[in-house]
């Protein structure tokens, strides 16, 4: 089985404060990146928790709790002061290119949780429907391999960089 890489991307990871596809986004990590390489070109943003409430966004208890267990780097990181959800969207928009497909880790996660989030503040996404692309099952696809992680585990910029590397180390091991 092979698996192509064409054109312009963007992998998105968010951390949250909920699971479900209304959760309260905490930061947003971006990356684009082509078949070859990951452009230093990112995109990184506290979003304030409150925003997201005030939005319509939900928080849920089984997730915070799950924060309290994470690592200190990666609390600490969102304890930092936000800019909010509107604002935090309006720089993504203007940042992302517009014909990138977009990656994110689970159909039913990040790219939804972001349609979602900009459903609320009532602006449209800068991506077609049609460019949304599931990281997670691009990698259940090909488990063999495999790119070891520089940075912190659930910093969402951290998060995004390796998930898009892992995705350009799956594409050129199935052209060999």
């Amino acid at each position: 089985m092979t698996f192509e890489l064409s054109g312009s991307h963007v992998m998105v990871d968010l951390e949250t404060l909920g699971n479900g596809s209304r959760a309260v986004i905490v930061a947003i990590g971006a990356v684009r990146f082509n078949s070859q390489s990951v452009f230093s070109n990112t995109f990184y943003r506290l979003v304030d928790a409150e925003s997201c409430v005030r939005a319509g966004l939900k928080m849920d208890a089984s997730t915070v709790m799950w924060w309290l267990k994470q690592s200190q780097a990666a609390r600490e990181a969102l304890c930092k002061p936000g800019v909010t959800l509107t604002q935090a969207l309006t720089e993504l928009s203007a940042w992302y290119p517009h014909d990138a497909c977009l990656w994110g880790n689970g159909a039913t996660f990040d790219n939804v949780i972001l349609d979602n989030a900009y459903k609320a503040i009532k602006m449209s996404p800068p991506w077609q429907y049609y460019n949304h692309r599931c990281y997670r099952t691009v990698k259940a696809l090909f488990p063999l391999a495999a790119t070891a992680f520089n940075g912190t585990a659930h910093n969402a910029l951290d998060d995004a960089i390796h998930q898009a590397e892992h995705l350009i180390t799956i594409a050129a091991s199935t052209r060999a």
